[in-house]
């Protein structure tokens, strides 16, 4: 493969771009090299500015569940377009989109659309402070929530990829009431109780995308909720990543646990920007106009994020592709662990439903102490080699994979393919 374009693009956005990039972690900081420049996509193919296709497993962070450019969505926001970008003002398709995610989720009976995960878990947590009259909000290392002041700290995926602790530019005060807890110890969450008593809610995400996949053991989630509801404090699930990944609705659901609110993105956009937080009538009546917790935005609910929401959510609605989604997992899982076998290489896989990932670690990854065990070094070798024959993956070892859809048999045989290659070179490395 040549990326020749792809390296005159990334020269020339060093000028007007910080780093070339849009977002740190598509810099490929912790794999090397210099990052890919993507011309378009279609179905479970994204092909680059050089003309290489690739099986796509990013899938924009998780948003195209049905595909790229799908042929509904495509004809939804086409008619959208034809009407006008944006109003500033109320338009049908925000009544029509809430109704379908609200009935996607047992604990949400309002919601309010945002431009972003990152807006959604802002508001949210704001919303939590606003029902409870507390300040403190407790999340877990290395889960990511956005890139808000507050929860910069302990935030795995981009920062872990750099090794930044934390970043330049958050004052002190902007953080002095998040307390961090680890992920799948609920001991720790309780010694916060024990030593504060003005604690409003703890955010997490139901399956951890952002440390690569961890899963929540021994019903932690549900004690978890358990615990806070003993203690007047909320459940905030952050689902952006998760959110109709799984089943149509929340992995929440799954595991047997109703947040008080829960944060969602990307997805219920069909891929384009868009956020939404929503809960049980009580809480959400403290939002503005009818409480007081203000929150706006000029850009929220934009006709065209509503009408590729409606018409992907409809279609994977119609498909119901997560039985697929375990079967074809299983079988990517198999592959995995069998290739880096049969090469002598050290390799854990978690999955769950459609998001899914390696760890080349000896260690059973329960929390980001486990993930940090990974040796990047042998990822970053097997991720060039993925892409060099034919598979698009996240730059970095905490990032987690998503399937589509639109994957195929012909997309497995390649997928298999590449990882006999990649494990391959990672065998091969020197010690």
């Amino acid at each position: 493969m040549k990326f020749s374009k792809s390296q005159k693009l990334y020269e020339k956005g060093l000028v007007n771009l910080v780093g070339a990039v849009n977002s740190p972690v598509r810099a490929f900081a912790s794999v090397g090299g210099n990052p890919l420049f993507i011309k378009k996509a279609k179905g479970s193919k994204i092909i680059d500015v050089d003309g290489n296709e690739y099986l796509d497993l990013v899938l924009s962070y998780g948003p195209m569940v049905i595909g790229h450019r799908h042929k509904k969505v495509q004809k939804a926001v086409h008619k959208a377009l034809k009407n006008g970008y944006s109003f500033g003002a109320s338009t049908e398709n925000e009544i029509k989109l809430a109704k379908i995610v609200c009935d996607a989720f047992p604990g949400m009976d309002k919601v309010r659309f945002v431009n972003s995960g990152t807006e959604a878990v802002l508001s949210g947590i704001r919303l939590a402070r606003a029902f409870t009259g507390k300040d403190k909000i407790i999340k877990f290392s290395g889960c990511y929530h956005g890139h808000q002041d507050a929860l910069l700290v302990a935030a795995g995926s981009g920062l872990a990829t750099l090794s930044l602790p934390g970043s330049l530019g958050v004052p002190e005060g902007a953080v002095k009431n998040t307390l961090i807890a680890e992920y799948n110890n609920l001991e720790s969450v309780k010694a916060h109780f024990e030593n504060h008593d003005d604690i409003a809610a703890v955010i997490i995400e139901p399956i951890c995308g952002n440390m690569g996949v961890a899963i929540p053991q021994d019903n932690f989630l549900k004690e978890l909720k358990d615990f806070l509801t003993s203690k007047g404090a909320l459940l905030i699930a952050d689902e952006v990543m998760t959110g109709f990944r799984s089943k149509f609705g929340g992995a929440q659901e799954l595991l047997g646990v109703e947040a008080d609110i829960t944060c969602l993105g990307k997805v219920i956009g069909g891929g384009f920007p868009v956020g939404a937080y929503g809960a049980r009538n009580k809480i959400m009546e403290k939002v503005a106009p009818l409480g007081g917790m203000y929150q706006a935005g000029t850009l929220s609910g934009n006709p065209i994020a509503m009408a590729g929401g409606i018409s992907t959510l409809t279609e994977l609605k119609r498909q119901n592709p997560y039985q697929k989604f375990d079967e074809i997992g299983a079988i990517l899982e198999v592959i995995l662990l069998e290739t880096a076998k049969k090469y002598n290489v050290d390799l854990v896989v978690n999955r769950f439903g459609s998001m899914m990932n390696p760890f080349f670690t000896k260690n059973q990854v329960t929390n980001f102490k486990d993930a940090q065990t990974s040796d990047t070094k042998k990822f970053a070798v097997f991720f060039w080699e993925m892409i060099k024959n034919g598979v698009f993956l996240p730059p970095s070892q905490f990032e987690a994979w998503f399937l589509s859809s639109a994957i195929s048999e012909k997309d497995i045989k390649i997928f298999a393919n590449a990882v006999d290659k990649s494990m391959l070179a990672v065998s091969q490395m020197e010690n």
